[in-house]
Formats: C-alpha cells, structure tokens, sequence
C-alpha cells in the first residue's frame, strides 16, 4: 500500500537540485535507484527522468518514525522526499553526479508506491535479453539510455519542426483510415462495422493526400506520420513507424534537396553539436553501383568496386567465361591490409557471398616480397595475375576478393562483402556522419515473376525530362527525377518530383501494366483531380525512426520507440495480436478460414 501526495507538492525535478539551492527546502519525487545502509546513516539515491539525486538520512538527528521508513524502502519503490539541500562531506563528492556535490537531508519521506524485485536491473551497464526487456518494456524505459533516446528523438521533432515553420510550411495531418492500395508492401486491412464486407486500409505512407494537397493550392506540407507495413522485419524495419513527411509545390529536384540538407545541418548541430558540411556529397544510382555495389552506400571507407571483365575476358576460367557471355561481369574488391587472412578466413568470407546467391569467391593474396598465392592459379599465367593485381593496385599485404555472375549478384555480394569487412576490421565509427544524396534512380524494373514493369519508387515518380521519349521506346532505361537521402549506409529518406500531368500517368500506369478500367478503379478520385489544374510539384520522406537510431549510436530502431514490436511484428507486452471473440467477428462479417490457419500455424 502506498501513502497519499495530499499536501505535498514537487518543487523540482532531482538533476535540478545544485549548490545554489543550499540550506533550501526541496521536494523531490521518483524511483529509488539504490539504498545503502551504514548503520545509523542511509543514502537513497532517488531517480525521475533528469537522473539522480542523494537522500541522507542521519539515524542520530532523524525522528525514529522517518529513519524507520527510510530503512524499509528497496529499489523501485516511488518516494516523495522533502528536505533541506547541504554540501556533501569531501570524502563524498561523486564527479559521475551531475548532483555529486549536494545532498537532501530528509526531513519527510513518503512512500507513494512499493515495488517487487523487478526482472532486471534498472542500470545501463546490464545486459538483457531483447525478449525480456521489452515484455516488461515499461521497466526498459526507466534505464537511463533508453530515457535518453526518448528525450533525444522529442528534441529532434522539436528542431524539425520549428525549421519547417519557419520555412512556411503548414502541418497537416491526413486520414490513418484510407483505401487499400497494396501496390508495393502489403497493407494492414481494417474492417468497416458499418459497411460489412467492406475494408479500410493503414496508410503505407500519406503518398496520395499529400499529393491531393499540393492540387489544392496548399503548397507546402509536412507531417509527423505514422505509416504501417505488413512486411518481413528486420532490425531497421517495424510494422508501424514514423515519417517526416513532406510535399512542395513549383519545385524541381534542386528546391527539394536544398531544404531537406539544411534541415539536417540545422538538427545535428543544435542536437548532437556536429557540422555538416553543405552542399552534400551527390552520386547517381548507376555510379553507387558501380562504385559500391549499392543504392545506400556507406562512403567512410573506401574498398570501392572495380570491374576487371575486360582484364580477364578471353579467359577459360569457366565461371568468368559463363558470367561474361551470359552479359554479367567480373569485378572485385581490395581489402587493403588482409592478405595475411588464413585460409579459414578467406573461406568462412566465400560462405558469405553465398548467401546473396553468388557462386563463389576467387581471391588473391599478395604476400609482403610481392609474390602471390591464390586459389585460382592455374587458370591465369602469372603476368595475368599481375595485370589484375595492378587493376586493383594491389600492395604487399593486400588480399583481392573476386566476384563473377550476372550484376546484381556481383553488386549485391560484393557491396555486402564490403560492409562485412568493415565491421570486421573496424574501419568506421558511429560518430562519423558522412551524408550522401544518390539521384537518377532507375523509374521501371522488370518482374519476372509478374512478367512486367513495377515502379521503383512509386507510380507516382516522374521521368527525366530527357527521358520522357523513352516511356514508348525503351521504358527499361527511364531514368527518374527520385532521390534518396544516404547516411553511414542506410537510406535517411527519398523522394521524387511527381507527375503533375494526366496523360504521363496514364501512361505510367499503362507501363505498370493497368488497364485504363483499372486504373481508374483503383485510383480514379486521385487522376480525377489532375482535370482541375496540378502545380509541379514533389516532396520527400524521412525515416524518423532511423534517423533517431544513428544519432544515439543505437544497433535497432525497437531502442528509440518507445513501445516496438518485435521480429514478428508482436508485442511481447501486450501480447498483440491476439484472436478475437466470435461476437466481434460476426458484427464485422467475418469468418475465420481455420484451414488456413491450421496451414500456416503448421508452417511457422
């Protein structure tokens, strides 16, 4: 049982309590962290969300009824403390305190809430298990870090907020119930009470109103939105998630990526007290793959691609032979400093790749007098392999990783193995921000599965202007006015101008493989606006949740949402989602098909 706060009220919070305060009285109130007992003295040290604060209790001066109660309180319990601020002893200054230098001498101490041994301790320096700290993610909160990425992401939406303010954009918030367009991810379904058989869908993203704004003369937007996904996660991915999200009017590529890099100078210097230099660094798509291997390239480091296919074409190395005719590629890596690799090593690296469905490895290792040893030799005569260590500048000490297969497995392989690599030899720090703008993405990409074109981005994308001829001819090479914003690997944002006229999205949506009904089916209120006069216009959207997670140095976007699912998009918590009553699935119309169900229980 708790005591009652009649009658007392918190002067301040416990990190604000300082010298200047000495000889005052305060009031206090939060978690106890710790109690040390020492006999006939007691310090509690108290916790709220500003940090700590001691409490001393003197057995020799304090009423008997007060030291009792100080002795009967354990971690977590939630105190309200009044008392008189003092110096600690010299012997006691704790520098690790911001209050190290002061103490409260209770003088009353209530007992508002008892708690029972939590499952961990509220401390950052213990380790626990994901699965348990976000069941009780409540008590996960309380940790300093966890606390600290809360009020860090409060600060950053803060910042954002009053730039875009002052840069007149208007903040307007779109409908969370909206039609289902499962053109991409899927989309959460919600059913209609109302209109039985009939669903809403959760917005993927606010695409589509942000675009019905910018038609209605809004001219610029902007939310804090939260989007939904019914998609495989991963550490960077949730189900629900959150978007700086906005849209402009009578702009091109260059308005649009002029905000948005001084938006994110303005929030890691007031923030995180860090100078990003303007303008960012830009790259095209094809040049980040060629370069890299990837469309979110991590550029602190160097280990850039290199295709060696003319170097080695003519070869009978029957897995460069194959890769060249089928109209791939051979190209490789440097990773400098490695040729002392044991075997193991190279080999657990092979392993690697394959798991982005590459074939193999070749490699070579330069030993330090300049000989080389690789596992391919017997395929090239010697000057090859040095005409292909040169390709690479290739030093003593080196080790040259080799890929060869159709682009994208060479891309994706490669552009991983260089990470992997990275992470291995430590080349980067989670303090080094390096931005990158990657443009000219591609607008179309071929589906095999489908057997047509799907959008890169969205449907929504408008071509180059001096690409536009190529919607009829060669839709393949279409480049798009689409932009990603890249930090430390990991795409922040992207966006694109939009198509602002009729007949282009007609077009595009006849390239998508849509009929004309079809299209208007499904999105016949969005073209219908277009009759009534559509400004150019586009927009970006950033990924607040990653944002947060590379400014706290954290592993996982669940560390900087408050309440995050987890891999299988549950809730350890709430246990969420759970079956409901038949009562409520007859008021929705909806029957269980509990041979699916059994099928896919199966399955799991």
């Amino acid at each position: 049982m708790g005591e009652a706060l009649t009658g007392l009220k918190r002067s301040c919070m416990c990190c604000d309590v300082n010298e200047t305060m000495i000889d005052k009285e305060v009031t206090v109130m939060g978690w106890v962290q710790r109690r040390r007992d020492l006999g006939q003295l007691i310090f509690i040290a108290l916790r709220d969300k500003t940090g700590l604060v001691q409490i001393a209790i003197d057995g020799n001066v304090a009423e008997k009824e007060l030291f009792e109660k100080a002795e009967s309180v354990r971690s977590e319990f939630v105190l309200a403390v009044r008392g008189q601020v003092a110096p600690r002893t010299e012997g006691n200054i704790n520098p690790n305190m911001k209050t190290g230098t002061i103490e409260i001498i209770a003088t009353e101490i209530r007992i508002l809430s008892e708690s029972e041994t939590t499952p961990f301790q509220i401390e950052d320096n213990v380790t626990v298990k994901d699965d348990l700290r976000f069941k009780y993610r409540y008590l996960d909160l309380r940790r300093p870090r966890q606390l600290e990425n809360l009020v860090l992401r409060h600060r950053v939406v803060q910042v954002m907020r009053n730039f875009l303010d002052q840069e007149s954009f208007l903040e307007i918030e779109t409908p969370i119930l909206g039609i289902s367009t499962p053109e991409g991810a899927r989309d959460y379904l919600v059913p209609s009470r109302v209109h039985p058989g009939s669903f809403y869908g959760l917005p993927q993203s606010p695409q589509q109103y942000k675009q019905l704004l910018m038609i209605s003369g809004m001219d610029r937007y902007y939310q804090i939105a939260k989007c939904f996904r019914d998609e495989d996660l991963r550490a960077d991915r949730q189900p629900e998630f959150t978007q700086v999200d906005m849209e402009l009017s009578f702009v091109d590529v260059e308005d649009i990526l002029d905000i948005n890099e001084r938006m994110m100078q303005k929030v890691f210097k007031d923030i995180l007290n860090v100078e990003i230099p303007l303008p960012l660094k830009r790259m095209t798509y094809k040049e980040a793959m060629e370069r890299f291997g990837s469309d979110k390239p991590d550029i602190r480091f160097g280990m850039e691609l290199v295709n060696i296919s003319e170097v080695v074409s003519g070869t009978d190395f029957v897995v460069f032979k194959t890769a060249l005719e089928a109209g791939g590629s051979v190209r490789a890596i440097n990773a400098k400093g490695c040729g002392a690799f044991p075997r193991k090593k190279i080999d657990s690296l092979v392993e690697f790749v394959k798991t982005y469905r590459a074939k193999g490895l070749a490699w070579i290792s330069i030993n330090e007098d300049g000989s080389l040893k690789t596992q391919i030799a017997k395929f090239f005569t010697e000057e090859k392999l040095q005409e292909i260590v040169a390709k690479m500048d290739g030093k003593p000490g080196d080790l040259i990783l080799i890929c060869a297969d159709e682009d994208k497995v060479v891309f994706d392989s490669l552009g991983a193995l260089r990470l992997e690599l990275s992470k291995m030899l430590e080349l980067t720090k989670a303090d080094n921000f390096s931005f990158l703008w990657v443009t000219e993405f591609p607008m179309l990409e071929w589906d095999e599965e489908e057997n047509r074109f799907v959008a890169v981005h969205h449907p929504f994308t408008a071509p180059m202007d001096e690409d536009l001829s190529l919607l009829e001819t060669d839709p393949g090479k279409v480049r798009a006015k689409a932009y990603d914003i890249v930090l430390n690997g990991y795409e922040l944002g992207g966006g694109s101008i939009r198509i602002h006229r009729r007949d282009v999205q007609q077009k595009m949506f006849g390239l998508l493989g849509f009929t004309m009904e079809e299209a208007q089916e499904r999105f016949g209120y969005f073209l219908d606006a277009f009759k009534y006069g559509a400004p150019p216009h586009g927009g970006l959207a950033f990924g607040l949740d990653r944002i947060i997670m590379l400014m706290c140095g954290a592993s996982s976007i669940r560390d900087v949402i408050a309440f995050p699912k987890v891999k299988d998009a549950s809730c350890p918590m709430t246990d969420a989602p759970t079956v409901v009553d038949e009562k409520q699935l007859d008021e929705l119309a909806i029957c269980i098909n509990k041979e699916i169900l059994e099928a896919a229980e199966k399955a799991e």
